[in-house]
């Protein structure tokens, strides 16, 4: 093998790579499965794609070697292969939002329907909880609250928000998470707990920029 053959040999292999995520719904599938592994028939609802279409999503990813699969029962679940897949997808959100400024507008046109709402900061939330002074819900499905959530969190799915409001503290500041800046749930979660008269934020950040911020802290003390 002369150089060439093995640039472009490389080369090649890690195009593999980027041709498997130019499919933004691939890039969603992703997304979810970073909170949880999931089931191809959670993913169709979470994506509003056929099951058939989700499956084809998957067998392309699984090809790329970006998620496993494994059975349980019935179902066939699918997870991330390993960290370093959701280490890339924060460095792919991260480049895009430095260099594609209609990120930034996407989501300023969602949020401005959203004028009373107030986005609370990872070190506000940490500030807050440890002084007691914040009531904080994951708004996640309840998988995904059961694999990995924030120390202290309640689960209250979003489904079921409308219907749990009674057992939320009305003299607490409520504060809503859900997978990070690209999921609304808390955003909506947040509006609707305003229009019933509760003092209420969100965290556009998800478990793991949580678990990175708490250990930036404990490396610094």
């Amino acid at each position: 093998m002369n150089e060439r053959e093995f640039r472009d040999g490389v080369f090649g292999e890690f195009a593999r790579i980027g041709k498997c995520l130019s499919s933004p719904k691939r890039l969603e599938i992703l997304d979810i499965l970073s909170q949880s592994p999931k089931s191809v028939e959670a993913l169709s609802k979470s994506t509003a794609m056929s099951v058939a279409n989700v499956s084809q999503h998957l067998q392309t990813l699984s090809q790329a070697k970006l998620v496993v699969s494994r059975r349980q029962g019935n179902f066939i679940f699918y997870e991330l292969a390993d960290p370093s897949v959701l280490r890339f997808l924060n460095s792919l959100y991260g480049l895009s939002e430095n260099r594609l400024i209609e990120v930034k507008d996407i989501r300023d046109r969602f949020m401005d329907q959203f004028e009373d709402a107030e986005e609370v900061t990872l070190e506000e939330l940490a500030k807050r909880m440890e002084s007691g002074e914040v009531t904080l819900i994951d708004v996640r499905p309840a998988d995904e609250y059961e694999a990995a959530h924030i120390p202290g969190a309640v689960s209250v799915p979003i489904g079921e928000l409308a219907e749990k409001l009674e057992a939320l503290p009305a003299d607490s500041k409520i504060v809503a998470y859900c997978r990070g800046p690209y999921c609304l749930m808390s955003v909506k979660a947040a509006a609707l707990l305003r229009e019933r008269g509760f003092r209420a934020g969100h965290l556009d950040k998800n478990v793991h920029d949580w678990n990175e911020f708490r250990l930036g802290a404990a490396r610094q003390s």
